[in-house]
């Protein structure tokens, strides 16, 4: 019998320095943490290698933070953890993220040899104005410099990020950033919109600008509306004529060359979180680690299975465990994490259809039959059918997809499919 697919994510926090816009889970540390943090990291590798012996590891994920700031040694060593406790395919497609200014030629030659086969650069603007404007620390010029020390050491599948919708950036600006990066030929570029969150400097210094673009307002620093329009339909038209492939929102690669790891993400492929702060989906139980760092080391050190309990909700599926007077679902978890949630069935059908709408292939309805054992048509007919008249989805050959309209519309067209 054949293994099931898992897909790994391994989290690295640290930062040189956090950028201004970033609300992700990340902070400067100094060598003993990050010493302290790759042991407990490789204690819950070899806790989960021995929980899913039974699984087939296919996609490898290592993001941040930062991971390329983290010492090649530290980087080896939670490798070779991994291939010691995991059945890692032969093919697996390894990813590791990478920024300008934190890469030497030795870290490339190690993460050759500890078998990583992708790179993903934090490149956001080929302007360095813009860059200062975002509070990276890296130049155009670094990371030219980074994109030939990869290219020289045989990566041969690179993708590089960019950022639109910047203060005071046009759309005739950031496509020059897209044409600059398309002279360097990648494998794969993830086109953004910047996304003012908040808790960031950015928060403080956008976030009334923020709610008049959302509005259609005229802005005082971002660019309207209309031109986060224009720049979207331009990147998608330029890329295309470049011979990229648009397959999901902020997604363009050459044909083969599509992130497997979203993919399988976006596919609802069960996939382990591993790090501070990381999520998982198993067997429709979503998984967070602890955020906190003191508390994520100090539970590394004994490591062991337990139960969260919650309030019944209806419409749980699986093997769910209840507790003694039948009021509460116990959630069987690890002492590392602070949420374990069973999802409902009506909320994996969401989710389904969620995230298989952002591809711009869609997904065949055969697939969601398999997953829950009732024709699509029976839960969201009208939604597919009213969708359709609008020309916002298409249902060929048994294939369901947006269109160009839908894709553009995408937060209206999901919003249809809530249960």
């Amino acid at each position: 019998m054949e293994k099931k697919e898992l897909e790994l994510y391994i989290h690295i926090p640290f930062c040189v320095k956090k950028c201004d816009y970033c609300d992700f889970l990340s902070f400067a540390a100094d060598e003993q943490t990050q010493k302290s943090y790759v042991a407990a990291l490789q204690k819950e590798l070899a806790f989960y290698g021995a929980k899913y012996k039974d699984r087939r590891i296919t996609t490898i994920f290592i993001g941040g933070g930062t991971p390329s700031w983290l010492k090649e040694d530290y980087m080896q060593a939670i490798m070779e953890t991994i291939y010691h406790y995991f059945s890692v395919e032969q093919d697996a497609e390894i990813t590791i993220e990478c920024n300008p200014g934190t890469i030497t030629e030795h870290k490339f030659e190690v993460y050759r040899r500890i078998g990583i086969n992708r790179l993903s650069i934090g490149l956001q603007s080929v302007h360095n104005e813009e860059l200062k404007i975002l509070g990276r620390i890296h130049t155009f010029e670094q990371f030219l410099k980074t994109y030939d020390m990869a290219r020289k050491h045989g990566f041969t599948n690179i993708n590089i990020d960019l950022m639109s919708s910047l203060p005071g950036q046009t759309p005739d600006i950031f496509c020059d950033s897209l044409h600059h990066v398309l002279q360097l030929k990648p494998e794969h570029i993830s086109a953004y919109s910047l996304i003012i969150e908040k808790g960031t400097p950015f928060y403080e210094l956008y976030k009334f600008d923020a709610v008049r673009q959302e509005a259609g307002m005229q802005t005082e620093s971002l660019p309207t509306e209309e031109e986060e329009y224009q720049t979207t339909k331009m990147t998608q038209h330029i890329l295309k004529e470049a011979g990229y492939h648009w397959y999901e929102v902020s997604n363009f690669a050459k044909p083969g060359y599509e992130c497997r790891h979203n993919i399988g993400y976006w596919k609802r492929v069960d996939y382990l979180g591993v790090g501070l702060g990381a999520s998982s989906l198993i067997d429709n139980v979503r998984y967070s680690n602890t955020r906190d760092l003191y508390t994520y080391l100090s539970e590394c050190e004994n490591i062991h299975d337990c139960y969260m309990q919650y309030p019944l909700t209806e419409g749980v599926t699986g093997s769910a465990v209840y507790s003694a007077d039948g009021t509460h679902l116990l959630v069987p978890a690890v002492n590392l994490h602070a949420a374990a949630e069973q999802t409902t069935r009506n909320e994996q059908m969401e989710e389904f259809m969620f995230l298989g709408l952002r591809m711009r292939d869609g997904f065949y309805r055969e697939e969601f039959t398999q997953a829950f054992g009732i024709p699509i048509e029976a839960v969201y007919g009208d939604a597919l059918n009213h969708l359709q008249q609008e020309e916002l989805l298409l249902k060929r050959e048994g294939r369901i997809y947006l269109t160009d309209k839908g894709m553009d519309l995408n937060n209206y067209v999901v919003a249809q499919f809530m249960l």
